[in-house]
């Protein structure tokens, strides 16, 4: 056995908490955020580079105001919008500014749709003249400002509108939306969830043009679940949602001409069952992006569009073995040359493209990832991105010139670093957190990486947190089935290396994850403290499959999920059990969502490995799931029915012999509760006895008032009873 250190606990952390009380972590605490960090919030950078943005509620008023920061001196310059100044508007939830930043969207009464989407009355708010005006009395969906700041356009009940704010003139530039039947401008439910896209129309730079998506989805099978409530009888809620095989909404791409009052439908080429996940003007006005993927998801067009003529050129291909991910790390230069994202050399990296597709040249390059691209300063010519090149579990920023010449790492700290730039990028704000540090905020020079100063920093929580007997995480390696997989362990207090502990897992392992993190603490890390505190080594493993270590790491569980990421999980468990501090015939493994997946296959599969296991809303059998995410690892049931039944775990409960925990919301949208009674109803026939828990009317997040705590009750007493 090989255990590689990466990252020792920081002994200064250590030695400080020698000193402290030892308190013991509660649930209550846990999940009524007494451990919550403080962050920046909705933080927008001025054009003119010096100044931010960002919105606060007065206390104890409860006013919303949005504030104007200068960067170098931390001082309030000014307060831009305040709602006790703007009659009928007690407070808003959130804002965006037109480019020229005389115009301010505010949204108000905002109400959650699903995971992304969401209704709510706007108002636009203009700086000159102080004014403001409703833009509809009904709730709207994604409203979106012109550039030039005079129009508005937005989505009501499927449809949708341009509001002319010159002349007053409201525009319905469709009229066929209805429930479960046609949606103009916003995604259906399966692009939504699986793409990470909810509005589906684009402003051209004039702001004379509108290119929208239409989604026609009658042919879509429906999927019911009825909503308890507290009425005498329930109420069904019923929605489009294509399973793995079946039939996916029709979509077609359209361009509105504002000024000439009409819609064209684009002819894109000859696509057969096909994906629009991105739509994107370019910097010519009349040119549209559009992102065009095979079902299969393993074939990408980029093509660009004439609005002029309505005629396509694919300027762009990729292709995949495996499978191509979206992104939004598309940007259009000045000259209508591009930069673009691609593992298309095993990894991410960046490259440059011309107005017409040809590489200009790959920006980045090496056996790392880039994990996310912040901006091109035009100025300088110079690229801003994060990566993990110093480590898959630790993230930095870099520059870069365009030319992919003088890398410069800016980011200092071994950690999590992440970056918000000015408008001009001349200065920039580190979010900085690591496995002993809760997030630091700091503004640096774009240049040198230098701080100028310190923003905001945690250490009121980490004066709270010496109260406590907080457990360190030691990461490191481990060699399974060829491969390092990244590691880390929680020990007990005053551990004993001579002392048998049992051991509790918990792993996600979904196509590009990583839950083996150098970042601060989510609150299931303090609940994972607090089982260490209880006498249990909690552990983590990135199994293969997972992200952040090339494309042949992540891709290596194509059209077989659950069997590499299972095997791995095992081996895991196995070799960790031979250590001396570890009870081998007292191992656990949990997981929510795909991770629940995983440990109801790890019980089912290797009884004599663990035993028990906890799964919360998990996936019992793909063909359940949604096309776009199952088929772009599964391909579809039809094609590959093995790859869906050999690792289902509906399939497995002969196996089970530990205790099993089995859990999901009434209410889930996203993987239905379908999944756990056609579960239950396997292990009533197998006479298997396992516990199991509904909550009503929770969605996936299985949350709301005291849920979250009543949950992690229960799991925590099924974990001090079974293991």
């Amino acid at each position: 056995m090989n255990f590689t250190k990466l990252l020792l606990a920081v002994t200064f952390f250590t030695t400080t908490l020698s000193f402290a009380q030892n308190k013991a972590f509660t649930l209550e605490e846990i999940w009524q955020g007494k451990f919550i960090q403080e962050r920046l919030q909705s933080l927008h950078s001025m054009n003119n580079g010096k100044e931010y943005a960002v919105l606060e509620q007065s206390s104890p008023s409860g006013d919303t105001n949005i504030e104007v920061y200068s960067y170098e001196t931390g001082e309030k310059v000014k307060t831009l919008v305040s709602s006790s100044a703007i009659n009928d508007l007690n407070s808003f939830q959130g804002y965006s500014f037109s480019k020229d930043e005389n115009r301010i969207l505010l949204s108000t009464q905002v109400e959650q749709i699903y995971r992304r989407s969401s209704q709510g009355i706007y108002y636009v708010y203009d700086v000159p003249s102080k004014g403001i005006f409703k833009v509809s009395d009904k709730k709207i969906q994604s409203p979106l400002l012109s550039p030039d700041g005079n129009k508005i356009a937005y989505v009501l009940d499927n449809n949708l509108y341009v509001l002319d704010f010159a002349s007053g003139k409201e525009i319905q530039l469709t009229d066929d939306g209805k429930k479960n039947e046609i949606i103009n401008g916003v995604t259906d439910w399966v692009y939504e969830e699986e793409f990470s896209i909810v509005r589906a129309f684009d402003w051209n730079v004039d702001s004379n043009k509108i290119a929208f998506l239409r989604f026609d989805e009658k042919e879509v099978p429906e999927f019911s679940m009825d909503v308890f409530g507290k009425a005498l009888y329930p109420n069904q809620h019923v929605f489009k949602y294509p399973k793995a095989g079946e039939k996916n909404a029709n979509v077609m791409l359209f361009v509105a001409d504002i000024e000439a009052m009409s819609s064209d439908p684009i002819k894109l080429g000859a696509y057969k069952d096909f994906y629009i996940p991105r739509i994107k003007w370019t910097a010519n006005p009349d040119i549209l992006s559009v992102q065009v993927l095979n079902r299969h998801q393993n074939n990408l067009d980029l093509i660009f569009v004439d609005a002029k003529t309505k005629t396509p050129k694919v300027v762009l291909n990729e292709k995949d073995e495996a499978y191509i991910d979206i992104t939004d790390n598309l940007t259009f230069l000045e000259d209508n040359s591009f930069i673009w994202t691609s593992e298309k050399d095993g990894f991410n990296h960046i490259y440059h493209y011309n107005e017409s597709g040809k590489l200009i040249n790959q920006v980045t390059k090496g056996l790392w990832e880039v994990t996310n691209y912040y901006g091109y300063d035009k100025k300088n010519k110079q690229i801003f991105y994060q990566s993990v090149e110093n480590s898959s579990i630790n993230r930095d920023v870099y520059a870069i010139a365009i030319d992919g010449k003088n890398k410069k790492r800016l980011s200092e700290k071994e950690g999590f670093n992440d970056a918000e730039f000015s408008a001009d990028f001349s200065v920039y704000i580190n979010y900085f957190a690591n496995a002993t540090t809760p997030y630091q905020f700091t503004l640096h020079n774009s240049k040198t990486g230098k701080v100028i100063r310190e923003i905001k920093n945690n250490t009121p929580l980490s004066q709270k947190l010496k109260q406590y007997d907080v457990r360190p995480k030691e990461f490191s390696t481990i060699d399974i089935n060829g491969e390092a997989l990244n590691m880390w362990m929680i020990k007990p207090k005053d551990f004993d290396p001579n002392k048998k502990y049992p051991l509790f897992m918990f792993q996600y392992s979904g196509p590009g994850s990583q839950m083996v993190r150098n970042t601060w603490n989510s609150a299931n890390d303090y609940w994972f403290m607090m089982l260490a505190q209880n006498g249990y080594i909690v552990a983590c493993v990135d199994g293969r499959g997972t992200g952040l270590k090339g494309a042949k790491f992540k891709k290596a569980t194509q059209n077989d999920l659950g069997n590499l990421e299972v095997q791995d999980q095992i081996a895991a468990a196995k070799q960790l059990g031979t250590l001396n501090y570890i009870d081998e015939s007292r191992i656990g493994i949990w997981g929510w969502s795909y991770g629940g997946f995983m440990s109801s296959n790890c019980l089912f599969k290797a009884p004599d490995v663990f035993k028990m296991a906890i799964a919360v809303a998990p996936v019992t059998n793909w063909r359940f799931y949604d096309t776009i995410y199952t088929e772009r690892y599964l391909k579809t049931p039809q094609e590959n029915p093995q790859g869906y039944d050999n690792n289902s775990p509906i399939n497995f409960v002969n196996g089970l012999k530990g205790k099993y925990l089995l859990v999901h919301g009434s209410a889930d949208d996203n993987v239905h509760v379908q999944n756990t009674m056609q579960l239950i109803e396997a292990l009533v026939q197998a006479n298997k006895v396992f516990d199991w828990a509904i909550y009503p009317d929770k969605n996936h997040g299985i949350y709301g008032g005291n849920t979250r705590l009543h949950l992690y009750t229960k799991m925590t007493d099924f974990i001090k009873n079974n293991l």
